[in-house]
Formats: structure tokens, sequence, C-alpha cells
């Protein structure tokens, strides 16, 4: 919006007020908040500055403040605190209200954090003594540096000046915590200590539960929330909606969609990106798309939540197609639209359109690639089993491959028989980051594949030494609006019995249909009896078990696997999908798997 004054009328009124001769004390003062007011850029607020100048007003807080807040909206904050916090200025004449309004304006930035933090330290040390409107900001700014000895010093603060029983600045704390790497039982020990009146106090940790993925806990406590009577907000959909993404809890969420209608909950373009990707990664991509297409206003965030959605069930033409339309419809495509774009044409092969697509980041949208673009790249070629071109792709790369595409490269080395090589990455590997299991596993696997069992038995010696365990396999189904979690040889369920009597006449019946156990998947030196035992209790298997004894025949069975599904199971899906007339939808670390009628939407490229 353009301001009233032109920059020839400023500067007439910046001198009619220098030749008043008016008795009012307070015109200079006036006069200046005024041109403050009307101030929209840079320019004009530098013609501000000296006449503040000028006028002696360089020490009174009430312009200084104006001239921060409005420093802050045309985004020249630094411009004011090199103003009010030069080697002039006499800052023990500000007050607290000048001190959070920059504070504020820091904050609220995406790279200037640490500032907040800095003026909040200047504030101190002056002596001028921070309000309950202070804490806020501060504690805002620590959660986005997300340095947790850094927020405890602030919380002691909070204390020494008795702002810890103010619900604004709790509520903040809890967020601070929950942000802050090792902080969310610090987040609840505040949140359980403060009253629970309002909807923002739950939302701050039911948010903060689903930020560090302990999403079943988020689920909890919103039906603490239920409980207690107080009504959600839209803020507490998004948080919630993020748990079920994460839990693959689709029930769940389907259940917040009539949720939402039902008690007519404000529903910003936030809350229905956030429905897109629930339904998209809880395997419902028909259901996201749907509701893709009825959004009257669709941001960045719109289009690449159901153009990722598609990559993630292999449906990259769809995919392809989404971009283009987005790009036709004007809108620029982003950083995350070209990941999710890239694995969409990884999942489903299309190396050449893969690479026009990479290529035009620079060429036609000015945008230089990242190391998860570089990724994308190489976890394409070694999906397609062009494994020499990925690890030429990697050599010309202009900057260095991270741990994750080296370790992409050792697997594609393994699946592809190139042992030599893979055992060299990873010893590399191991040499840079030599506390990261994921290193000894690759070898493990590796000298398991080459039946070299001494050295695997070696490399687990070592990785027992260190302390370092694999991460186990899991596997969630959710059933009734519960959510089970089976791990291998898992018999902590009370029904373990039922289950695995189940797992035995799938087994039984899966052999009379031709399966053959993939015993090339258990890298143990056992005989092939054991390891089809072994196979047989891999958590994919008994959570299908549980869904075949829990759920009604011609239901689909949906399942969460927290690792890449084995080529085994995968397999074993198949079959059991045809044999029980089940479809099954199991989405992995990668992507979505749809069995049905003996047959995977994947083609076996996964």
């Amino acid at each position: 919006m353009q301001s009233q004054f032109t920059k020839p009328k400023l500067l007439r009124t910046i001198n009619n007020v220098l030749a008043s001769s008016t008795p009012n004390p307070r015109a200079p003062e006036q006069n200046c908040l005024a041109l403050l007011q009307a101030c929209n850029a840079l320019p004009k607020l530098t013609q501000i500055h000296t006449h503040i100048l000028k006028l002696g007003l360089h020490n009174n807080p009430l312009v200084l403040t104006k001239f921060a807040s409005i420093s802050s909206l045309i985004h020249a904050t630094d411009y004011a605190a090199s103003f009010l916090f030069s080697a002039e200025a006499d800052t023990r004449l500000y007050d607290a209200f000048l001190f959070n309004t920059l504070i504020r304006a820091y904050a609220q930035t995406g790279h200037s954090k640490d500032k907040a933090l800095a003026l909040y330290g200047i504030m101190l040390h002056d002596a001028i003594l921070p309000n309950k409107f202070t804490y806020p900001f501060v504690l805002k700014a620590c959660a986005g540096l997300e340095v947790l000895n850094l927020g405890q010093t602030v919380h002691g603060s909070v204390v020494k000046f008795g702002f810890d029983c103010d619900i604004h600045v709790q509520n903040t704390m809890v967020h601070m915590y929950s942000c802050c790497a090792g902080g969310i039982n610090s987040a609840r020990k505040v949140f359980d200590e403060m009253p629970k009146s309002d909807s923002v106090t739950w939302s701050a940790m039911i948010g903060g539960y689903a930020r560090v993925g302990r999403s079943t806990e988020a689920v909890a406590l919103f039906r603490e929330m239920q409980m207690a009577e107080v009504c959600p907000d839209e803020i507490t959909m998004v948080s919630m909606l993020s748990a079920c993404t994460d839990l693959g809890a689709l029930e769940l969420g389907k259940w917040i969609e009539a949720y939402i209608e039902r008690h007519e909950i404000h529903k910003p373009v936030e809350v229905s990106n956030a429905l897109i990707d629930m339904f998209a990664k809880c395997g419902d991509i028909s259901k996201a798309l749907k509701l893709f297409r009825a959004m009257n206003e669709k941001t960045i965030v719109s289009w690449t939540s159901v153009i990722v959605g598609m990559a993630m069930h292999g449906r990259g033409q769809e995919a392809t197609c989404l971009f283009e339309e987005m790009t036709s419809s004007g809108v620029a495509p982003d950083d995350v639209a070209f990941i999710g774009l890239l694995s969409a044409c990884s999942h489903s092969g299309l190396v050449e359109r893969g690479r026009e697509y990479f290529g035009s980041m620079m060429k036609k949208y000015k945008l230089v690639p990242k190391i998860e673009h570089y990724g994308c790249m190489v976890d394409m070629y070694c999906r397609t089993g062009l494994v020499k071109e990925a690890l030429e792709f990697v050599r010309n790369m202009p900057i260095e491959p991270n741990p994750v595409i080296l370790r992409t490269l050792v697997s594609a080395c393994r699946g592809h028989g190139e042992f030599k090589l893979g055992e060299k990455i990873t010893k590399l590997l191991m040499k840079h980051e030599p506390l990261h299991e994921s290193n000894y596993v690759l070898l493990s696997n590796i000298y398991a594949k080459t039946l070299s069992w001494e050295k695997k038995t070696k490399i687990r010696e070592v990785m027992e030494v260190k302390g370092m365990k694999k991460v186990p396999g899991s596997t969630m189904i959710e059933i009734d609006n519960e959510i089970y979690e089976f791990v291998a040889g898992d018999k902590s369920h009370k029904q373990h019995k039922e289950i695995y009597e189940m797992v035995d006449e799938m087994g039984r019946e899966m052999k009379k249909s031709g399966y053959r156990p993939s015993t090339s998947e258990v890298l143990l030196d056992i005989n092939e009896e054991d390891k089809e035992d072994s196979l047989n209790r891999h958590s994919e298997k008994l959570a299908i078990a549980f869904g075949l004894l829990r759920t009604p025949p011609g239901t689909p069975i949906r399942i969460v696997k927290n690792l890449r599904v084995c080529s085994d199971c995968h397999s074993a899906s198949k079959f059991i999908s045809k044999i029980y007339d089940r479809e099954i939808i199991m989405r992995d670390r990668n992507r979505f798997h749809h069995f049905k009628s003996g047959q995977c939407s994947c083609g076996d490229f996964w």
C-alpha cells in the first residue's frame, strides 16, 4: 500500500515541523510518531532517522519504540538495532517495551533468533526488568535455536522474576522444551504443573509429542483433552493429523476429519494441507487427491503434499502431471517440490524424466540443487540397477556426498553383486562415522551375502563392544482406533498364541500355492529350516496375522513398517492377499505397497 507521503511531501512535512514554533512541547514527538506511522520503506525510514537526530529525540523511548516497531514491519530490524544500540546510545534510558519490540521482531525471523537473545542479555545487563511480555518472545527464540541449556537458563530467569505462573509464559515454555533435543520430558513436567483451561496449553504439548515422533503419546493426550472437555482448535488438529500421519493411523485420521466438520472447527489452508498429507501417507491417496481438488486456495505446500503422496504410492506419471499442472497455474516450484518430483521419478523408474527435471532446477527455475536432490538422483540410479551411473554421478557432484548417499550406494552394491566396492565404501563410512550403527550393519550384511561368516561375526562383536545395536524392525497396525506394534519374534501380545497359529496356517497355505521362502534374506549361518522359521517371525507377518484374526473377511489390512520391507515379506504378502482375498496396504520406510489378488502396485520395483 502506498504511503500518503511522497518524498517531496515528506521533506516539506519535516521542514514544517522544524520551522514551527508551536507551544506544545510534545509536538516534535507527536509529529515523529505520525511520520513513522506513515513510513513503509527503508529510504523513508532513513530520512525519519535523520529527523529524529535533529530534533534530539534519539533517547526518547516512545519514538524509538515506534521506530523499532515500524522497522520490523518493513524488514529493517537490523537497521533499527544499529541505530538504537550504536556507541552513542544510552540504553539505560530504554524501557522493557522498547526491548520487547525488538526481541519480538528478531524472535519471529528465520535466521536472527540469536540476536533476540543478545538483546535480552543487554536488557539484563542494563538492569531493565523484563516483564511477562518479554519471556514468550525470548522463549520462542530459544525454541528456534533448539539449544536446551539456553532454554533452561531462561527458565531459571522466569522463576527468578516471578513469571513462572503466567499462562502465556508457561505455554511458550512447553513449546520451547519440546523443540529442543532431549527437552520433551521437561515440557511434560511444565505441562503437568500448569492449569489446563484452554486449547493453547494442550496444543503446545500435543504438538511437542508429534514433533519429536512420540505420536502414540500425542494421541493419548488428545483423548485426555477430550475427557477434560477442552475444545481443540485448528492448531490442535494440525498436530493430531501429523501424529496420525506418523503412525499411519488412517481410521483415527478419518475420525479427526469428521470431528473438524462436526464441531465446525476453523479450517484454514494449513488444516487442509495436513489432511491431504495424512490421507496420502496413511494409504488413501484417492481421498488426498479429492481433498486437493476441492480446495479453493492452494499453496505450494498443497501441491507438494499431493506430489509427494503420489511418489510414495509409486504413481510417478501422475506426480509429474501434477507438477506440470502446478507450474502451468503460475505456482513456482520450491526445493521441497523438486524432492517430491525426483522421488516420484525414482520410485517409478523414470530415469530420463528424472534427469530432465534435475537439469531444469538450475536452467529453468534458478534453484541450486541441495544434497537432498542429489540423494534422490543417486537413489533413482541405484533402484534401476545403474550402479556405475550412480558412482559417476557422485564423483561429479559439486558438493561432498553425505553418509546417506554413500549408504545408498552400498545398498545398491550389495543388491547388484558389487561386494568389493560396497565393502570399500562402508569402511570409508566407518572411518568418518565410527559410532553410526548403520555402517556396521551394512558391512555385516555384505559379509553375510558373501558367506564370510567369520568377518560378519567380528563386525557384530565390534558393535557389541561399542554398545551399538541394530534398529529392530517393527510393524504397526491400527484396529478399532488402537495402535498395535509388533517386532520380530514378538510374544508380548496377549493373543500371541493365536497369532503364531495363524502365522503357521499362512505358511502352510502359501506353500500349497507355490510360495518359496527367500532364505537368502536371513543373514545368519544357520540351516535352511531355521532360516524359514526366522522369516515366519518377521514383524510384517505377525501384524498381518493379527489383522486376519481381528478384522472382518474381505476388508483391507493396513500396516506400517519402520524399515524397508524385505523381499521375502514382499513375496509372502502377495500370496496372502490372494489366498485370503484381502487387500494389504503396507507403508515401509520408502513407499507404499498395495497387495491385491497376488500382485503388488510397485510391480516388484522398490
